[in-house]
Order: structure tokens, then sequence, then C-alpha cells
């Protein structure tokens, strides 16, 4: 099992992958909307197309949800 996969079973849905400053923006966005976040970084065996990533793959991340209990 992936790390997706096993975020998939904790209840967390993928949103996007995207770097800064976007990436605190919606982040933020997302928490006053009553979710919670979690930022990982990219599953490169997840994405269909990587090339964004290949010249710094630590500077994406990729923003998880789900609804707080």
């Amino acid at each position: 099992m992936n790390r997706e996969e096993e975020l998939r079973q904790l209840g967390w849905e993928k949103r996007f992958t995207m770097d800064e400053p976007r990436l605190s923006e919606m982040a933020k966005q997302y928490e006053e909307l009553g979710f919670e976040v979690l930022l990982e970084p990219v599953d490169f065996s997840s994405e269909d197309c990587t090339s964004c990533f290949a010249g710094n793959p630590t500077r994406y991340k990729t923003l998880y949800t789900r609804k707080k209990k």
C-alpha cells in the first residue's frame, strides 16, 4: 500500500500538488472552511505528470483535507 492509499483509508482526500505561496493560502482557506489540512511530500508514483517537480522536488507539497471530527 502506498502513502496515498494509506491516507485515503484514514479519511484524507487528495486535493492538489503545488508550491508556495499558493500552497499556504489554500491550506488556510480549507482550514477556515472547517477542514483538517495535511501537507505531504510529492509522491511521484501517484502523479500523472511530474515534469514540473523534477527540477526541485522538495519545493512542492501535496495538500490533503478531511472534515474535522
